[in-house]
């Protein structure tokens, strides 16, 4: 920070916070304005304020013309003031020096996770100001990180998800049979490094050899001006076995592991972050059959007895740990256009190679964090590991 004049520096310190220094809603934030003077000052008024907003912002072209629509829409989360010295007509001075003064702000009930997306972004910051006597305003500001806690053990995000779809197969107007695939996963929410085990049934009845894929689809949307701006991402997929003419292939749980990825956002009236289990099977010579479940990122992971069913194969994840550690070169997953074409927007959900990586995801949470490593919980089972000796002569039970 360069110097001016009696002002060395002038800085904004955040203490506390969860990892990474995220905060919640609800919570306080705790800082300080640090101070440091070369000689004496002369001051009117030191004020802090706590900000937190969502923006929206996109041209896109209206009518036959070539105009152009500014979209642009604002949703303010957080706006609190403290005076830390109160403007009373009078002028403060204070001796040179290191000077610190502290601040205190209670975060509403309702916020949104920090985002940064191509077309909008949701931020906090802390910004301090210095006002002097015929001098101009000295700013300084301080962004922090937001994560809304989304709790997965809800009815809600516990309930199973499941679906069917079908399609006829064709190819020059003839009927090359149909194809049908029927999906379900245990619940809704799950959280980053959990596994989503998918039970599946895809029926081939073609003439010729299908290929099954699933992938897990991130969809940002920006709303303004009642106009919607949608941008999808591939997370991660998996390729199943190609399934020959005739013949049926069935999914036992196949594990889809999922990375590290920013919550859903589904609190915002202007930017959205959705997810979704999309089964996809690749038939030649025609458009591809798509099965779509919806998901929820959540942040708080299933209770170890939360559910039975549930804890077979989830992997437990411990609560925004994922944010404290930030990989050197991240490795950026698809876009979404380079798996998912034709009419309905429907590609191929093949992992890409690392040649064929275009861009990453938007923001500081889809493409900035380490993989889990955690290992998965013991698998449920009936039958007592530890059963009772023989020798032990059994305890009355009236005594």
């Amino acid at each position: 920070m360069q110097p001016l004049g009696c002002v060395q520096s002038l800085a904004v310190e955040l203490e506390g916070g969860r990892a990474w220094g995220a905060y919640g809603s609800g919570e306080l934030l705790h800082g300080r304005v640090q101070l440091e003077l070369r000689g004496a000052l002369r001051l009117r008024a030191l004020e802090v304020y706590a900000c937190g907003h969502a923006t929206v912002h996109w041209l896109g072209s209206v009518g036959l013309n070539t105009v152009y629509c500014d979209y642009t829409a604002n949703q303010t989360f957080l706006y609190r003031r403290c005076q830390l010295i109160p403007d009373n007509g009078e002028v403060t001075v204070l001796q040179a020096g290191r000077h610190e003064f502290p601040f205190t702000f209670q975060l509403p009930e309702t916020l949104a996770t920090s985002f940064e997306g191509k077309h909008g972004s949701v931020r906090y910051w802390v910004k301090a100001k210095l006002h002097r006597p015929w001098s101009t305003v000295k700013k300084v500001k301080k962004e922090f990180t937001v994560i809304e806690p989304i709790d997965i053990n809800t009815p809600a995000l516990l309930a199973p998800q499941a679906g069917a779809k079908e399609k006829l197969a064709r190819a020059w107007y003839c009927n090359r049979g149909q194809v049908s695939v029927t999906a379900k996963i245990d619940r809704k929410g799950y959280t980053p490094g959990e596994v989503i085990p998918i039970f599946a049934e895809i029926d081939n009845c073609t003439s010729r050899a299908v290929v099954p894929k699933a992938a897990i689809i991130q969809t940002q949307t920006f709303i303004a001006r009642g106009t919607k701006k949608q941008k999808k991402s591939v997370v991660t997929s998996i390729v199943g076995d190609s399934i020959a003419a005739g013949k049926r292939e069935v999914w036992h749980g196949r594990a889809l592991k999922i990375p590290p990825v920013g919550p859903s956002i589904l609190q915002c009236r202007i930017i959205q972050v959705e997810y979704s289990l999309k089964v996809c099977v690749d038939i030649p010579g025609t458009s591809k059959l798509l099965l779509e479940l919806p998901l929820v990122i959540g942040t708080i992971p299933l209770h170890p007895f939360g559910s039975r069913t549930s804890s077979v194969t989830s992997q437990y994840s411990v609560n925004l740990d994922w944010l404290s550690t930030i990989p050197e070169q991240p490795e950026a997953p698809p876009e979404y256009s380079a798996v998912v074409s034709g009419p309905e927007a429907e590609q191929s959900l093949a992992p890409p190679c690392r040649s064929e990586l275009g861009g990453i995801l938007e923001g500081p949470f889809f493409a900035y964090i380490q993989e889990f490593r955690f290992r998965p919980p013991p698998l449920y089972s009936e039958i007592d590991p530890n059963p009772p000796s023989d020798n032990i002569r059994p305890r009355c039970m009236t005594c």
